[in-house]
């Protein structure tokens, strides 16, 4: 990587890098060693959760890096099955537990769960792990505009991230157009659509091509230029590498409209619909 990872400052200050790295699925040893790997590349966030059943993971990897925790932004999030006050709590002293950490850079509601009515015990859960250094900045993962002004009119505290499923094929304009709005910064899960599809995309491939570069890191630069934070997620040293290697270029407009204009109707990965969706 020939150049350093650039970083966005949240709401209430905390920095985090512009892309990151994410752990879905990398467990055991093998992910450990991956996301070492990652660190040593150059990676300084890692995005976790408490359902991928891998902070211990996360946890292990941190402690074999050469890189002081501080350094480092360590995120997690709260399951859907632990929204009400004190099961939220533990889950979080667990969430720290299982990686053997003294706090979470940042620590997300995964789910809104509307059907359950929860999310606002949670998001108290939260601001109070936050007054008590188990976290240091908080946020919510794919809430809705609705979900968020619920939360901020109640507490009056705000997410300082909602982490989204945005990518070329889904590119969430006006939740992004809000979030801006709003002082809130978003961030992508599924950056590259988890879809072999989208690195065969035409489009994509001829300005791949044009800048002398990959699918996956016109992509990602076209997240980086969005103003999202991309946590794209790979086990391959040399993908890692790879996935880190985007600011030596940029995209002009017409390029960032033709890839903004991939977007679908039904573009969602799994049809993962927030307004009803659960998940715990």
């Amino acid at each position: 990587m020939s150049k350093p990872i650039p970083e966005i400052t949240l709401n209430d200050g905390v920095t985090l890098p512009v892309i990151g790295l994410g752990t879905y699925t990398l467990r055991g040893s093998e992910g450990v060693h991956a996301i070492v790997s990652a660190i040593e590349m150059g990676y300084r966030l890692l995005d976790s959760a408490y359902n991928y059943e891998n902070e211990g993971t996360v946890g292990e990897a941190v402690r074999r890096s050469s890189v002081p925790r501080e350094q480092l932004r360590i995120a997690s999030k709260l399951p859907g099955r632990y929204h009400a006050y004190d099961k939220a709590v533990k889950a979080i002293q667990e969430s720290l537990y299982r990686a053997n950490l003294d706090y979470y850079d940042l620590y997300l509601i995964h789910w809104p769960n509307p059907k359950q009515d929860l999310y606002l015990e949670a998001w108290q859960a939260l601001i109070d792990a936050k007054k008590w250094g188990l976290v240091r900045s908080i946020g919510v993962s794919n809430f809705l505009p609705e979900h968020i002004e619920r939360l901020v009119k109640e507490t009056g505290v705000k997410p300082s991230v909602n982490q989204i499923e945005l990518h070329p094929f889904f590119n969430q304009a006006e939740q992004r157009k809000w979030h801006a709005a709003n002082n809130i910064v978003t961030e992508s899960w599924s950056p590259l659509a988890r879809a072999n599809d989208i690195l065969q995309n035409d489009t994509l491939q001829k300005i791949a091509n044009r800048h002398n570069k990959s699918v996956p890191q016109v992509i990602l630069r076209w997240h980086y230029q969005l103003g999202a934070i991309s946590i794209p997620k790979s086990s391959s040293p040399a993908r890692q590498l790879e996935n880190l290697s985007i600011f030596d270029f940029s995209l002009d407009e017409t390029e960032m409209s033709m890839i903004s204009g991939l977007t679908r109707p039904d573009g969602r990965i799994r049809n993962q619909d927030p307004a009803v969706y659960e998940e715990f």
